[in-house]
C-alpha cells in the first residue's frame, strides 16, 4: 500500500499512511511498556521465589529502564544517521527475543542479566518515536498521534502487568515472561508491517563538535532543561506508586490475591483515554494550559490513596493514572516543538530523564516502603508531584521559541 501523504508530504489525518502510522506506532508503544513493565506485580512474588527483600526485587523492573536510559542518546544518534524506522524495527524483534530467553534463567541474577539487556535492546524505538511523529505527521495532527502513541504505552503496561498476574496465579512467572515475550514478537511483526518509510529525514552528522553543538543548544534552552526534569519526577512517581501497591493491596486490611492485584492494573485504561484525548486538548488549547492541571489530577489522585477503603484507593490510582499519561503526552509533545530539528537528540534526552525517573525515585520509595509503608512512600512521591508542578508551572509563563503556544 503507497502512502497518502498531503502536498508537503506530510501524513495528513484521515489518509491510510496515517492510520498505518498510528498503528504502527501504538503497536511499538505496547511492546514497549508491555515488556518492560509487565514484571512489576510479579515482584512479591520474585522476592519469595529468589528470597530477596521488595526494594532488590523491584530491580527486574529497574534494571530495564536503567539500561534504556543510558542507551537512549546513543540509540538517537544512531537514529539520526541511519534512520528512524529501521531502528526501530530491529529494536523490537531484538526486545522480544531476549523476553523469550527470560524464562530460562536460573538465578535472580541472570534474570537480572536479560532484563537489562532486553533495556538496552528496546530502547531503539522509543529514541526514535517522538522523533518520526515530528518528521511525518502533519503538525494540525501531532497531538492526536503523539497521544495514540502514549495510549499504546498505557495499554501496553496494563495488559503486560494484568496477563502476568494472572497466569502467576495458576502457572508460574516463568510462563508469565515467555507470554510477554510471544506478545513482543507479535507486535514487532506488526509493526515491521506498518510502518510507513520517512519521507522527511535526513541524515544528521555523527561528528563530536556537532554532537555536542547540538546538545549545548539542547540544554541552553530553559524550557527544553525543566521539561527534562519533568519526565524525571513524573516517570519516578508513576512507576514508585505502581512497585509498591501490590504489596499494600497483598497486606492488611486489603489481603488481595495476585489475580485481584493484577486487576487493578487494569486502571491503566485510563491512561489510554488520557493521552489520546489530552493529545486532541492539546491542539485546541495549547499544551502549557494542559500540562499543570494533569499535575494536578495526579496529585489528588495520590492523596487519595492514603485512604483506608479499597473503593477509594482504586479511585485514586485512577485518578493518579489519567493525570500521569495526560501530562507525559502533553510534554512529550512539548519537546519535540521546542526543539525543532534537534528534536531526536531532545526526545532522547527528555526519555533520558523519563526511564532514569523509572530507576531512581520508583527504587528510592522502597526505602520510603521499608520506613513507613505506604504513607512514607505517598509523602516521599506527594513531594515530587509538588517538584514537578512548580515546573510545570514555569512552563506555562515560558515563552516559545518559535510560536505562541
Amino acid at each position: 500500500m503507497s502512502p497518502s501523504p498531503s502536498a508537503s508530504g506530510y501524513l495528513e489525518a484521515g489518509t491510510p499512511a496515517y492510520r498505518r502510522a498510528n498503528l504502527a506506532m501504538f503497536v511499538g508503544g505496547f511492546a514497549t511498556f508491555a515488556l518492560l513493565y509487565g514484571p512489576q506485580p510479579l515482584l512479591p512474588l520474585l522476592a519469595r521465589e529468589f528470597a530477596v527483600s521488595p526494594a532488590h526485587a523491584s530491580l527486574s523492573v529497574a534494571v530495564g529502564t536503567a539500561a534504556l536510559a543510558l542507551m537512549l542518546i546513543p540509540m538517537s544518534l544512531l537514529s539520526d544517521r541511519y534512520g528512524r524506522a529501521p531502528l526501530m524495527q530491529l529494536s523490537l524483534v531484538g526486545s522480544a527475543l531476549l523476553s523469550l530467553l527470560a524464562p530460562l534463567a536460573h538465578s535472580f541474577e541472570q534474570l537480572l542479566m536479560l532484563r537489562a539487556l532486553l533495556g538496552i535492546a528496546i530502547a531503539g524505538l522509543p529514541a526514535a518515536a517522538m522523533a518520526w511523529l515530528g518528521e511525518e505527521i502533519a503538525p494540525r495532527a501531532r497531538g492526536r498521534a503523539m497521544g495514540l502513541y502514549i495510549a499504546g504505552n498505557a495499554l501496553g503496561g496494563m495488559s503486560g502487568r494484568f496477563i502476568a498476574a494472572v497466569l502467576t496465579e495458576w502457572c508460574n512467572w516463568q510462563t508469565a515472561f515467555l507470554v510477554l515475550g510471544v506478545i513482543g514478537a507479535l507486535a514487532a511483526l506488526l509493526f515491521w508491517r506498518s510502518v510507513p518509510a520517512s519521507r522527511h529525514f535526513q541524515a544528521r552528522s555523527l561528528k563530536p563538535a556537532a554532537l555536542c553543538a547540538d546538545l549545548a543548544a539542547i540544554l541552553r534552552d530553559a524550557g527544553l532543561a525543566r521539561l527534562i526534569l519533568t519526565a524525571f519526577l513524573l516517570m519516578g512517581t508513576f512507576v514508585g506508586l505502581y512497585n509498591y501497591l501490590g504489596f499494600r493491596l497483598h497486606a492488611p486490611p486489603f489481603n488481595l490475591g495476585q489475580t485481584a492485584v493484577g486487576a487493578i492494573f487494569l486502571l491503566y485504561v485510563m491512561g489510554t483515554w488520557a493521552s489520546a484525548w489530552s493529545g486532541r486538548l492539546v491542539d485546541r488549547v495549547g499544551r502549557r494550559n494542559v500540562l499543570w492541571l494533569m499535575i494536578v489530577v495526579m496529585g489528588a489522585g495520590l492523596a487519595t490513596t492514603l485512604a483506608s477503603h479499597l473503593a477509594l484507593v482504586i479511585l485514586g490510582v485512577a485518578l493518579f493514572t489519567f493525570g500521569f499519561f495526560g501530562a507525559h503526552t502533553t510534554a512529550s509533545g512539548w519537546v519535540g516543538e521546542r526543539a525543532q530539528a534537534r528534536r531526536a537528540l531532545a526526545a532522547a534526552l527528555y526519555l533520558t530523564g523519563y526511564y532514569l525517573g523509572a530507576s531512581i525515585p520508583a527504587s528510592l520509595a522502597g526505602l520510603a516502603w521499608d520506613w513507613g509503608q505506604w504513607p512514607g512512600v505517598a509523602l516521599v512521591l506527594g513531594g515530587c508531584v509538588l517538584m514537578v508542578l512548580g515546573l510545570a508551572l514555569q512552563l506555562r509563563h515560558l515563552p516559545s521559541p518559535s510560536a505562541p503556544r
